[in-house]
């Protein structure tokens, strides 16, 4: 972490370029012998048992936000530069950002599942790794690097950055409500174990940029939940502070928290129609012993180790204070290491399901469905719309095509599901891929995978 400027930035890219979001596969909600449907309502149920292939029995890989890799990264010259670059004017550049640029890149990989009918009802054992990164930046942190001098004052207020890795060990059981026709509810009980978290919280920075000396009302905090993590210091001789530069691991990689979740389920056929709700991961993790650096509330911070000048051909022109400013932007924040905090306990983000499905009574094999799906967990909340059409022709195969619109703009979704006796695959992506970098990266933030291999039995 030798520049939180370019840690920051490059949290951005890799949150763009980057695969992995971890969800569940909603093109699959509505169909019919999907076997992973639980994990995104625990009240649903399969006809059959199955167990998954190892580490792709049901493998999510995928990118989400309304920052594209485009919005970053331009072709000039025949080279690939970034936004920052003089060959892209201030007025294309800034077009594109928003005032919150919000983007999330997670892998899931369900290592082994088994799904088998007992004790009344349907019931699956499933473990799963993840991990995540989601990025909350607002417009004024682009502006900052791209116009410079051009405007001398910088508000950057709730800019945030989270990562982190665990495994998962689920438990689900559902089953027909016997007393109320049609009814059918669902639980699942979650036991996380923790790799690692960080998280980034730049809660404001105030900046007033002069020709002589610069000024910046800072407030901000860093927790840094990974075994054997220490912060790296520099020293301030402006004022005489010690702030913290930069992190190194020193004792290598360990478990380092622990948690548990739960998911709650309902479903209801009346008439063609089906009606379904669920909540899905209530509960917290407890992250284990976390290096904490603060500004310990508003800290106001005033150097001359960097003046700037109008005229670019000055020994003391912007461009040339900027590219000093970069490499140790650190200094800005001036975040004092508190220590280690024993532990540190967070909520789990939430997520709503309400679905509705209509069953077309001159052909059954067709079904329609709406879902809208919600995930709340702070700077980080998204909310989407998903109008579906699941048809299953023969026995063996099943698809479903479907349109999203939401939080992360317009996309289109679909999933083919092959599953004849004794072994099933299904493949789809929840947003299709558009069009593709020369080093086949998606240009759009929205793009993921789907993929699957079981044996029903």
């Amino acid at each position: 972490m030798k520049s939180l400027y370019k840690k920051l930035l490059a949290i951005s890219i890799l949150a763009t370029t980057a695969t992995g979001f971890a969800q569940n596969t909603y093109s699959g909600y509505f169909l019919d012998n999907y076997d992973y449907r639980f994990q995104m309502n625990p009240a649903f149920g399969n006809d059959r048992g199955f167990v998954s292939f190892p580490a792709l029995g049901n493998l999510n890989l995928a990118v989400n936000g309304n920052l594209n890799l485009s919005d970053i990264l331009y072709y000039r010259d025949g080279k690939t530069v970034l936004f920052t670059n003089p060959g892209v004017s201030t007025s294309e550049a800034m077009s594109k950002f928003h005032d919150k640029n919000r983007l999330g890149s997670n892998i899931k990989i369900n290592l082994i599942t088994v799904g088998f009918k007992a004790l009344g009802g349907y019931n699956t054992v499933n473990l799963s790794t993840s991990a995540n990164i989601h990025a909350s930046l607002p417009g004024s942190f682009f502006s900052l690097a791209k116009e410079g001098i051009s405007n001398q004052t910088y508000d950057i207020t709730n800019l945030f950055a989270n990562a982190n890795a665990y495994a998962t060990i689920a438990l689900n059981h559902s089953r027909d409500i016997k007393q109320v026709k049609g009814l059918r509810v669902g639980a699942s009980l979650k036991f996380h174990i923790g790799a690692g978290n960080v998280d980034f919280k730049f809660n404001k920075a105030h900046l007033t940029l002069g020709e002589n000396s610069w000024t910046a009302l800072t407030n901000a905090d860093i927790y840094a939940s990974l075994k054997g993590f220490r912060f790296d210091h520099d020293y301030n001789s402006d004022n005489g502070r010690e702030y913290v530069s930069g992190g190194n691991m020193d004792d290598g990689f360990g478990l380092n928290g622990f948690g548990m979740g739960l998911d709650l389920g309902a479903e209801y056929k009346w008439n063609d129609f089906r009606f379904s709700a669920a909540i899905l991961d209530l509960g917290f993790m407890k992250w284990g012993k976390t290096a904490w650096a603060s500004t310990n509330g508003d800290r106001t911070v005033n150097t001359s180790d960097y003046t700037f000048n109008v005229d670019s051909d000055a020994t003391n022109s912007f461009s040339k204070e900027w590219d000093k400013l970069k490499g140790d932007i650190s200094e800005l924040y001036e975040l004092q290491d508190n220590g280690y905090l024993n532990s540190r306990c967070r909520s789990l983000g939430a997520t709503l399901n309400f679905g509705v499905e209509y069953e077309l009574p001159y052909y059954r094999k067709l079904h329609f469905g709406l879902l809208n799906s919600t995930y709340i967990n702070g700077p980080y909340t998204w909310t989407q719309f998903r109008i579906s059409a699941n048809v299953a022709p023969v026995k063996f195969l099943s698809a479903d095509v479907n349109m999203v619109a939401g939080t992360y703009g317009v996309g289109f979704g679909w999933l083919f599901n092959i599953h004849p006796r004794g072994f099933n695959l299904f493949f789809g992506m929840d947003h299709t891929f558009g069009k593709l970098s020369k080093q086949m990266i998606p240009l759009s933030s929205n793009a993921d995978f789907n993929l699957g291999i079981n044996f029903p039995f």
